[in-house]
């Protein structure tokens, strides 16, 4: 319960920094990709003494740290070109409603348990994400860019679910996540370097203070949430649905008291769904 918990507040903090950054005028691509060098340095620090040479013999990881690293580059940079095409409001939506796309793949491919409680709570969790984060003064120019959002989004939970589940025999979660964010900084920084060249960005030390401060979280975030799914003893449906809606819920109630953004009725009303999608979902795992 305790790393599920740390996860929802890892992932909370990292919405307060993407606040703060605009206040601070940080470049946020540059600071998302010194993000991703930070947590890789942050996890070989910590956790580098468990890793062994032996787990070179297996490549399934390997492809899969691959492909996570690609995804996490990628949708970031989707979502911030999409921000400014969509909308903050759409784009977030196209995040946080993947939710759905990754549980139906959880409960189709690998036949999850979907109980009344269960199925109530999911369906309330995504009507809440949907009141709390849609908004009408958005106007969508590329509805392409949202769905490659949904769709990846989705890929990039089930993806983690499956490494957790299926390929993580002995390599332990702190080193793949520190080699999955790793190799996101990897093809960050030929981008980067590309525009540095080109003139296109400016290197500033600034962004690199915040990606540093960025990549604490972040790192957290993705390798307590691989630790919940071993920990809580609750479905792995449970899991994803409860960290999704909590983030969702501490990102909202931080946005009206710290940045005292417009409470409207409608993001309330998902609030209270949210919360008792939350309620049903643990009372439906209680032993």
């Amino acid at each position: 319960m305790i790393p599920l918990i740390l996860s929802v507040a890892s992932s909370s903090l990292i919405f307060v920094i993407f606040k703060l950054f605009r206040r601070f005028n940080i470049d946020t691509f540059q600071a998302i990709v010194f993000n991703y060098a930070t947590a890789f340095s942050i996890g070989m620090i910590l956790y580098g003494d468990q890793w062994n040479s032996s787990y070179l013999n297996e490549t399934d990881w390997m492809y899969a740290a691959l492909g996570s690293g690609i995804l996490f580059i990628g949708l970031f940079f989707l979502m911030g070109k999409s921000s400014q095409l969509n909308g903050v409001a759409s784009t977030s939506v196209a995040v946080k409603m993947s939710m759905a796309a990754s549980l139906l793949a959880m409960i189709v491919i690998f036949g999850k348990p979907l109980g009344i409680f269960n199925g109530t709570g999911i369906i309330l969790a995504m009507l809440g994400v949907f009141l709390v984060s849609y908004s009408k003064s958005d106007k969508v120019n590329s509805s392409w860019m949202l769905i490659v959002l949904f769709l990846g989004s989705g890929l990039l939970d089930f993806l983690l679910y499956v490494v957790q589940d299926n390929l993580l025999q002995g390599l332990p979660d702190s080193i793949f996540t520190a080699i999955g964010l790793g190799t996101a900084g990897v093809f960050g920084f030929i981008i980067l370097s590309t525009q540095w060249i080109t003139g296109k960005r400016k290197f500033q030390w600034r962004n690199v203070v915040a990606g540093f401060v960025l990549g604490i979280p972040n790192y957290f975030s993705i390798y307590l949430l691989l630790v919940s799914y071993k920990s809580t003893g609750w479905s792995d449906v449970t899991v994803l649905s409860i960290t999704n809606v909590s983030v969702v819920i501490t990102s909202a109630l931080l946005g009206f008291l710290a940045f005292r953004e417009k409470a409207s009725s409608k993001k309330i009303l998902g609030l209270i769904s949210a919360i008792f999608a939350i309620v049903l979902l643990y009372l439906s795992n209680r032993p």
